[in-house]
């Protein structure tokens, strides 16, 4: 063997052992949360109210932000209720003046942002037919915009810091096409993209972007996911295949394992078996997913119903859904503030 054979190889073995070392490091360097504070966008319920429980749990400062006022004043009861100190604030991501005030806000309150997580979301159900221009703009808007708005906000000051924590809650959608969910995934898509690419460039100011992609969550936010076509059917499909443990993650295992990814300061966080085979398939053959994906599609329901107009789970309810089958994520929707107080799962 040459000598300068041995020089590559000696090189390539110093250069994986200098990366096994500074990845060990940073192992070691895991984010405490105590007294830091936490944004949570759509953090009013589901997954991002409990997030900001585990956040309480870990001693953080809270603040959730959403589109509904008295939505968030349950949120900030159930919070406070835990001892947390929490500010809520009335925000629409989709607003750029809005995301300003509300950092703002934050700012004068606490003092800065240590964690950032976008978890704001929409979600629109049913086949391409029925979605509407409308429909990819607002998807954009919340699943892209929102989050760009709000990084744009605060990196300044964590770069000025040297430290800092960012969660984008992205989607299995986000990784592979999931048919009768096109607006939904084409966001996601988006937000994947933007999220990888802070994280390639933020990394050397000490900031870690985390891009989450779950699969099935039992949040309880089936009930206020908007459906089209034929809702009644789609609706009951969602629901039945979000409801049972075979195929779904309870939202609080899923939440601590986001809350362990950010703390390690990952690149990116699937959660979910059935998610991680998806992606790993895709990824080897995508030829093959894809006429997989093709072939469910045909057994989706067609377009009809109320065709291109959209009602909340709430209001697709049949005999199939709700049902015993669905109890788990009904009781998540209890649970998770979904409901509001007058409304009730039939």
């Amino acid at each position: 063997m040459s000598e300068k054979t041995n020089k590559i190889i000696l090189g390539a073995i110093g250069g994986i052992a200098a990366f096994t070392a500074l990845f060990a490091l940073k192992r070691r360097r895991r984010f405490n949360f105590e007294d830091k504070v936490v944004l949570i966008t759509g953090g009013s319920r589901g997954l991002g109210l409990v997030l900001a429980r585990r956040f309480v749990e870990l001693g953080a400062r809270i603040a959730i932000c959403a589109r509904d006022a008295e939505e968030l004043g349950r949120a900030r009861m159930d919070l406070e209720g835990r001892g947390a100190e929490v500010l809520d604030i009335v925000c629409d991501v989709q607003n750029q003046n809005d995301v300003k005030r509300m950092i703002s806000e934050v700012n004068s309150r606490f003092g800065s942002i240590d964690v950032l997580v976008n978890n704001a979301g929409v979600i629109q159900v049913g086949p391409l037919e029925a979605q509407t221009q409308q429909d990819f703009e607002e998807a954009m808007a919340i699943h892209f915009w929102g989050p760009f708005y709000t990084m744009q906000e605060v990196i300044p000051a964590m770069r000025k810091r040297s430290e800092g924590r960012i969660v984008n809650i992205s989607s299995i959608g986000g990784k592979i096409p999931v048919p009768h969910l096109a607006p939904y995934c084409a966001s996601k898509f988006a937000l994947s993209g933007l999220s990888a690419a802070m994280h390639t460039e933020l990394a050397q100011d000490n900031i870690s972007v985390t891009t989450v992609y779950p699969g099935l969550m039992r949040t309880g936010s089936h009930i206020n996911a908007k459906f089209k076509g034929q809702n009644n059917k789609e609706f009951a499909l969602f629901s039945l295949s979000d409801a049972t443990p075979l195929t779904s993650i309870g939202v609080e295992r899923a939440a601590a394992k986001i809350i362990q990814a950010c703390a390690d300061g990952d690149a990116e966080l699937v959660i979910t078996v059935q998610a991680k085979l998806a992606a790993k398939l895709y990824s080897l053959a995508p030829e093959l997913t894809l006429g997989l994906l093709g072939l469910t599609n045909r057994f989706l329901p067609d377009n009809g119903g109320i065709g291109i107009e959209s009602a909340t789970g709430l209001q697709s309810t049949s005999e199939l859904s709700p049902s015993f089958l669905t109890g788990l994520i009904d009781q998540a929707a209890v649970d998770n503030n979904e409901l509001k107080p007058n409304e009730h799962i039939n």
